[in-house]
């Protein structure tokens, strides 16, 4: 169903982006605006001029983060600067958004940026927030992310799925990369899902639908697929990071795919350890081969790599 035909609120507005943003969904009260997520900092000029748009005038009262990965929280600190806005965040990042551990951020492990910026709230898991002229239930959603929740409207029928669900996927289990039990938890995520059998579902990246069934179905097999090939699962995690990586940069030398790779080796022990005894060298190689036979990538005769043509 195309995004225009997706029954939604008047005051919920969903600014669709692309996979090296996260969408940014904007809820609209009487006295102003939330935004839902804010993007990845290269994108930030078309973040502030998309909600600017949208706002029409109106002030941006808040920014609420389902996580706090790169892509969703990027936008964070120009917001704050040009609106004054407050910010909400989940608990089980506070700490290390105070301290600015850009290791437990996951930003230098993934090779990602993100502006510092403050935050002034929690969003704690099983509490009710009041935006939009609704009612929203903060829910756990660790799998993707141990820190990750969720927003459901149950009179609407409506859930923000952040990275717990697309309609067709689910983002990295980052856990399973440390050492965590990242899989048991995004199954406990899907089955929320289920469970709450939503009318809507607006993802962290792509339309919102309402085949909800289906997706959650092909959800669960990938799922049950990369528990029993975590090796496939560390494949994906890699080709995502480089793919990340080169729709941030649009062109990378064979050197800086490695330098992608051993970063991720160096801070990610369970994902090194899937490819014990490997050069991280030649798993690049084998990433670009990977994304090349896909056609995410075009390979340059020096052995870097471009972003496809648009």
């Amino acid at each position: 169903m195309p995004l225009n035909a997706v029954p939604l609120p008047p005051s919920l507005r969903v600014l669709e982006r692309g996979w090296l943003s996260s969408n940014q969904i904007l809820l609209f009260d009487d006295d102003g605006a939330t935004v839902v997520d804010t993007g990845y900092v290269t994108e930030v000029d078309d973040t502030l001029r998309l909600i600017d748009q949208a706002l029409a005038g109106r002030p941006l009262k808040r920014i609420v983060n389902t996580h706090l990965h790169s892509d969703h929280a990027g936008g964070n600190a120009a917001l704050q600067a040009r609106h004054d806005c407050v910010t909400w965040i989940p608990p089980g990042e506070s700490e290390a958004a105070a301290t600015w551990d850009e290791d437990r951020l996951s930003y230098r492990p993934t090779s990602q940026q993100c502006p510092r910026f403050r935050f002034d709230a929690l969003v704690h898991p099983h509490h009710t927030l009041h935006l939009g002229g609704e009612d929203w239930t903060v829910l756990p959603a660790q799998g993707h992310d141990d820190a990750m929740v969720m927003l459901w409207c149950d009179r609407q029928g409506i859930l923000v799925s952040a990275d717990a669900l697309w309609e067709k996927g689910f983002g990295v289990i980052f856990p399973e990369l440390v050492g965590e039990a990242g899989f048991e938890d995004q199954a406990a995520t899907l089955a929320r899902i289920a469970d709450l059998a939503p009318r809507v579902v607006i993802p962290g990246h792509g339309a919102p639908f309402t085949a909800v069934q289906p997706a959650l179905e092909a959800a669960q097999a990938r799922l049950h697929w990369l528990r029993n090939e975590p090796v496939k699962h560390g494949e994906y995690a890699l080709k995502v990071l480089v793919s990340f990586k080169l729709m941030e940069a649009q062109s990378m030398s064979q050197s800086a795919v490695e330098g992608v790779v051993r970063s991720a080796f160096d801070r990610q022990p369970a994902l090194a350890a899937l490819y014990a005894g490997r050069e991280a060298a030649a798993v690049a190689r084998d990433v670009v081969a990977n994304l090349a036979r896909s056609g995410a990538v075009q390979l340059r005769p020096d052995g870097g790599i471009d972003a496809p043509a648009r």
